[in-house]
């Protein structure tokens, strides 16, 4: 037991010894991963505000942060610490949405620090500049769900408010990419999948379809086609998160109408775009499309995904699309499904191939309907930590021994949410 971890966090260790009894290697692995993120990533700011580094890389992911923290959403409605330490991360959040929404990674102070000198727009605070859909949505939905584990609202301040208003703006206008975006990116004498084609502007779309433009996966690689499925189904999601919290917190009926206003433009886009006939499964989801016809089957390790439409709460007008589309991506069908000696999974193209992800099999996990399957998967994450009793991001399936990061946040926290899951605890939606 971590006896520097709060009594808020001890007691749900405690329910995971309770119900892991019999696998001390198991609450092991849970206790490491549990404290790892505030042992290592988070830093209470003079201001008031909390900054989470991705782990092995010293900068803030607006993604990453809010999965580093979501299993502490349990802890929060009775500890009030912590609760204001995940409230202190929205606001820096909404900070830095409004400096920059086309960010995806920024510094913990204005210092100057990138990743690379981009051909892009930087500012010092901006660690990186990948466009991507659900770096504005996970902030939004970790505000939401801020508020429905505490009842909290003192984070929905103006900023806040400011920040939603930001948000769609920037949907709106990727809704038509090539008319009216002013985003580019450039990186130089890198390989393809980390900068954009056409002098920065990305893969040509057709606008005004409905669907709104990424640049980058949340795997931080180049779109192919500038649609991205998984994150327009988030972006439904987050839209549907923003209406409530107009119509019940802010009283701000017009922001609320124009939320669902485009929530239901993306939806029907996504459900009269992106379901595509494959011969084996049937009608399944497009990872991405471009507007014109053009379409790409498969699935990434990285969330949001397809394989997380359920977890992140996508409502599809036809369960049977969703099912065929899980089936699909959990088999060799995806070009990133790959099968090993130790284990089987959906990797990136981010890894090498034969590399399957931690993440991807949490996500498994967390939308199965079976106990077996998700102990299972478990196990799979339990049994492939390299001895290193934490989780990595890619390993091989044939030889864990082989994996990219030593440790890595983000893996960490999902695997402590499927074992919550597992344990009958969960995060109020």
């Amino acid at each position: 037991m971590k006896e520097n971890l709060p009594v808020s966090l001890q007691k749900l260790i405690h329910k995971v010894e309770e119900t892991f009894a019999e696998d001390p290697a198991m609450v092991e692995l849970f206790i490491n991963c549990f404290s790892n993120t505030l042992d290592t990533t988070v830093k209470k700011m003079e201001d008031g505000t909390t900054h989470v580094i991705t782990g092995d890389i010293p900068a803030m992911w607006l993604r990453d942060s809010v999965a580093q923290v979501r299993p502490y959403l349990v802890a929060a409605a009775e500890d009030q610490e912590i609760s204001d330490l995940l409230a202190g991360l929205s606001r820096r959040q909404f900070f830095f949405v409004n400096h920059d929404p086309y960010a995806n990674a920024f510094n913990q102070e204005e210092n100057g620090n990138c990743w690379d000198h981009d051909e892009t727009e930087m500012s010092d605070w901006l660690w990186e500049r990948k466009y991507e859909i659900d770096s504005l949505c996970y902030p939004v939905q970790f505000a939401y769900l801020l508020w429905k584990n505490t009842g909290r609202t003192d984070h929905f301040d103006d900023n806040f408010v400011k920040g939603l208003h930001t948000i769609l703006n920037v949907w709106k206008t990727e809704q038509y990419h090539e008319e009216k975006s002013p985003y580019s990116f450039q990186r130089k004498g890198c390989y393809f999948t980390d900068t954009l084609s056409r002098e920065g502007k990305g893969a040509l779309v057709k606008s005004g379809v409905g669907l709104t433009w990424s640049g980058f996966r949340p795997s931080d690689d180049a779109c192919i086609y500038g649609y991205l499925i998984p994150s327009n189904m988030f972006a439904t999601v987050v839209l549907g998160y923003m209406e409530t919290i107009a119509h019940e917190v802010l009283k701000d009926e017009a922001l609320a109408a124009e939320t669902a206003s485009l929530k239901k433009e993306i939806h029907d886009a996504i459900e009269s775009m992106a379901i595509v006939d494959n011969y084996y499964y049937g009608k399944v989801y497009a990872y991405e499309v471009d507007g014109y016809g053009q379409y790409m089957l498969m699935d990434d390790a990285n969330v949001p995904s397809l394989l997380a439409m359920d977890y992140l709460g996508y409502e599809a007008d036809d369960r049977q699309v969703v099912e065929n589309t899980r089936n699909f991506v959990l088999s060799c069908a995806n070009p990133y499904y790959y099968e090993g000696s130790c284990a089987k999974g959906v990797g990136s193209q981010h890894t090498k191939p034969g590399y399957i992800w931690h993440i991807a099999l949490a996500i498994q996990g967390l939308t199965s309907k079976t106990k077996e399957e998700k102990l299972a998967i478990l196990n799979t994450m339990k049994n492939t930590d390299a001895g290193k009793h934490m989780m990595h991001e890619g390993f091989d399936v044939n030889d864990p021994a082989n994996y990219t990061r030593e440790w890595f946040s983000w893996a960490n926290a999902m695997f402590c949410e499927l074992v919550l899951d597992y344990c009958d605890i969960r995060v109020a939606r």
